[in-house]
């Protein structure tokens, strides 16, 4: 039984980590702020991984010779998610117990093994008094230990093989033009490092996050509306919502509906982000080492299949709060999910078309560009135009065209 400082949940039955979690939150001076300040750093962590991963992918600086590097960025930003959905789960309210049943249901959708995986992770059926324990464990030690570990190998390659350089002059593929480490990268980092900690003090301080008092602890029998995770898990969430309910029976197993969303699309998602690298190399033939980066405008394939990809997820990230969506603008939650469900599938092509087509005015602009360069060093010369040094008459000049 609750007893704490918060009023309206006195003498309601809960778990240790709730009432725990409780009382750091209005009995431990600061303890609210410090929580506040956590939670919007894990969002902010994941938010920066993303936003890399981009800028390598659109740049190309995932080219030989970084594959590896590459990979080890996927995986860091694996455990990230991992660590971020296990700390979200710790503190047995309403909320991240529906997380968690929804992480189990996945668990059991796996065919075969999922019943087997399930209990050995969970310790049991859902809810297993033992995967508090064992998420307490995971989050602040197992992954944090494997996050460190790979981040330290993903520094130890970036030191040997340097940053990659944009393009510029005298920058070529057999050189590396840089910033020192000391001091300007130093002092550069420790600004951004300063700036940071400031935005998460701030929002720590003025913008409420997770207020699992409002929720109350965690119930099997209950399942709260307007459930959605951190944004992170928000695309996972959307795709759980609007695929279809297909269930098949396949050779005396019962495959189930949620196999589709919460394994197949995860499961494709990172095994197409692994091997990009190796795809694009084969499919282009270029196997040279590159040290500086594309400019997104100069592809025009790999630049509009990141921007659909994007684009797909983007929806699935929406569709996860459909019931909210269909709440606000006062409609049924079918008409949205459909909705949901063409756009899936339309808008990630319409961006498609339409990155392509931008790349490709872009590129033809900066050969018009180039061109006229070109005319205006001829000029003064006389070779092109003027014939007298640029005292006589001259010829109209020639139209540019692409």
């Amino acid at each position: 039984m609750y007893h704490g400082s918060y009023g309206p949940l006195h003498g309601v039955k809960m778990s240790q980590a709730y009432e725990s979690t409780l009382r750091l939150s209005f009995d431990v001076r600061a303890g609210l702020v410090i929580r506040q300040m956590h939670h919007w750093a894990a969002l902010l962590f994941l938010a920066a991984i993303v936003t890399h991963l981009c800028r390598i992918f659109f740049t190309g600086a995932f080219r030989r010779p970084r594959e590896l590097n590459w990979i080890i960025g996927m995986t860091l930003f694996l455990l990230a998610l991992a660590n971020g959905f296990t700390g979200y789960s710790l503190p047995d309210d309403l909320l991240s117990g529906t997380g968690l049943r929804v992480g189990y249901s996945i668990a059991l959708a796996i065919p075969l093994v999922g019943t087997w995986l399930a209990f050995l992770v969970f310790g049991g059926e859902f809810p297993s008094p033992d995967i508090t324990s064992r998420l307490y464990t995971i989050h602040i030690l197992l992954v944090p230990g494997l996050l460190f570990g790979l981040l330290g190998a993903h520094l130890a390659v970036l030191w040997h093989q340097k940053h990659t350089q944009f393009p510029g002059p005298g920058r070529t593929e057999d050189n590396i033009e840089g910033s020192h480490l000391w001091p300007t990268y130093a002092l550069r980092s420790l600004g951004l490092f300063a700036a940071v900690f400031a935005l998460l003090a701030f929002l720590a301080g003025v913008a409420q996050i997770n207020p699992i008092w409002l929720y109350g602890p965690f119930k099997p029998a209950a399942v709260s509306t307007a459930a959605q995770p951190d944004w992170y898990m928000g695309w996972l969430e959307g795709a759980l919502r609007l695929f279809p309910a297909w269930r098949i029976r396949l050779l005396d197993h019962t495959i189930s509906e949620a196999f589709w969303p919460g394994v197949v699309l995860p499961s494709l998602t990172f095994l197409l982000f692994y091997a990009w690298p190796f795809v694009e190399a084969r499919v282009t033939g270029d196997h040279e080492d590159h040290e500086v980066l594309d400019r997104p405008r100069d592809r025009p394939v790999r630049t509009p299949i990141g921007a659909s990809v994007l684009t797909f997820y983007f929806v699935l990230f929406l569709a996860g709060s459909q019931d909210i969506i269909a709440q606000k603008l006062g409609m049924a939650i079918d008409p949205i999910t459909w909705t949901f469900r063409v756009l899936v599938f339309l808008l990630p092509g319409v961006v498609f078309m339409i990155a392509r087509k931008v790349c490709i005015d872009l590129q033809g602009a900066d050969r018009q560009e180039a061109r006229k360069d070109e005319i205006r060093r001829r000029v003064p010369t006389g070779s092109e135009e003027g014939g007298d040094g640029g005292g006589g008459d001259r010829q109209p000049e020639p139209a540019l065209t692409d």
